[in-house]
């Protein structure tokens, strides 16, 4: 096992490697934040009400719960490289036919199928990021590459204060499909599959065994605890986050700019988190983070004025995914490599579950007459849990490489 990780270490294109999966971490990024910063145009447009549009926002969640789960199932038996492909390639043209969609009905089946493929793809970058780099360095891979999701998320954001007021919804998902379709050809050509013959050729492990067996108990149901609660919050804000500034009382036209903040300075707080994980490990970085993300919710709940909402929606951003992806850089650690990719998909799956719950409760709150301050509030236990959950996971022992 030593000699396929150093192998796998000086791997010649592990720059082109990460290079490659921070794309797709951009334009996944992208898209998954198009909608919610499309839902003000949307929703009037069709004449679809809050507790509708929690529904077109969580259906893409539940399609990406059973892609992680397939996905990175079928990554430990076929290999990385192929089911990466085919699930980049799904979430283009999915995407790209959101923009062609003109019901809910349509929307509803476009939006689940596009989440099959962001499902897949996710557990395939977790693994990759563990095993295309150095041990002391793995929380920052995964930091860098899943960095690419927020700048995404941010560029769609920015690219709405750049276009005309009245421009065309369906533009942001045109750019979101056609840009995966593109990446994936590069994929094939430049990507070297990093599951070795030794470990793809090893027994099979059912599901169970390779999620609890061997003392990964405690891992696997802490790691599950973090995950639902994180991705909880997290999509709550993504989808919904210009929805909830415009119901404090601040203009449709500015509101991108809290979704902006928020990206933008998540990628801050990815790179920093995982550069603290890296030299401290998980304990006091990963408990830090969750600690200012539930004083930044506090604050944000409170506030009104547009530069004190876009500054605390800057600040939640960046503790959220600073602990959301330096936890993608040590969840797949705590797995052999034979069965990384079903424990990676497991943990993406049980967490997509908080995914789906987040943007349902926010429009059930919200069509059920509470305050835009009050879903927020509401997030500050949630994030507590996830903490403690963290916490817990670093006294959890680790295979041995």
């Amino acid at each position: 096992m030593l000699q396929e990780r150093t192998a796998l270490v000086q791997t010649p294109n592990v720059a082109i490697t990460v290079a490659l999966c921070f794309l797709v971490a951009v334009v996944e990024g992208f898209d998954i934040q198009a909608m919610g910063v499309a839902a003000p145009k949307l929703a009037p447009q069709f004449g679809f009400d809050p507790k509708q549009m929690g529904w077109i926002f969580s259906i893409s969640n539940i399609g990406l719960v059973i892609g992680a789960a397939l996905g990175g199932r079928l990554a430990d038996r076929v290999g990385r490289k192929p089911v990466f492909i085919g699930a980049v390639l799904a979430f283009g043209l999915f995407t790209l036919l959101t923009s062609l969609v003109g019901t809910f009905e349509a929307l509803f089946v476009v939006r689940f199928c596009a989440g099959l493929g962001f499902g897949a793809a996710l557990p395939n970058m977790m693994a990759l990021a563990a095993e295309v780099s150095a041990p002391e360095k793995r929380a920052s891979t995964a930091a860098l590459m899943f960095a690419g999701m927020p700048l995404g998320g941010g560029t769609s954001a920015l690219l709405t204060q750049l276009l005309p007021p009245d421009f065309d919804w369906r533009l942001l998902f045109e750019i979101g499909g056609v840009l995966p379709l593109l990446l994936a050809p590069t994929i094939y050509f430049l990507m070297t599959e990093t599951l070795t013959k030794s470990a793809a050729g090893a027994p099979r492990t059912n599901i169970v065994s390779a999620l609890f067996a061997d003392g990964r108990t405690p891992a696997t149901l802490l790691l599950w605890l973090a995950f639902l609660p994180t991705l909880l919050i997290l999509y709550l804000i993504l989808n919904w986050l210009p929805t909830l500034v415009v119901a404090n009382g601040l203009d449709r036209a500015v509101a991108p700019q809290a979704s902006l903040a928020f990206n933008f300075a998540s990628v801050a707080g990815a790179l920093f988190f995982g550069h603290l994980v890296d030299r401290m490990d998980t304990r006091w970085p990963m408990t830090f983070a969750y600690l200012g993300l539930i004083v930044a919710l506090v604050a944000l709940s409170a506030s009104s004025g547009l530069a004190m909402t876009v500054a605390l929606s800057g600040a939640a951003g960046f503790f959220l995914l600073g602990a959301n992806y330096a936890l993608y850089g040590v969840a797949a650690t705590y797995y052999p490599l034979a069965v990384r990719g079903t424990g990676s998909g497991a943990s993406v799956a049980v967490g997509r579950i908080g995914s789906i719950i987040g943007p349902l409760l926010a429009g059930l709150l919200l069509g059920g007459g509470m305050s835009a301050s009050g879903v927020v509030q509401y997030m500050v236990p949630v994030a507590a849990v996830a903490g403690a959950a963290v916490f817990a996971l670093s006294f959890c022992r680790r295979p041995q490489e």
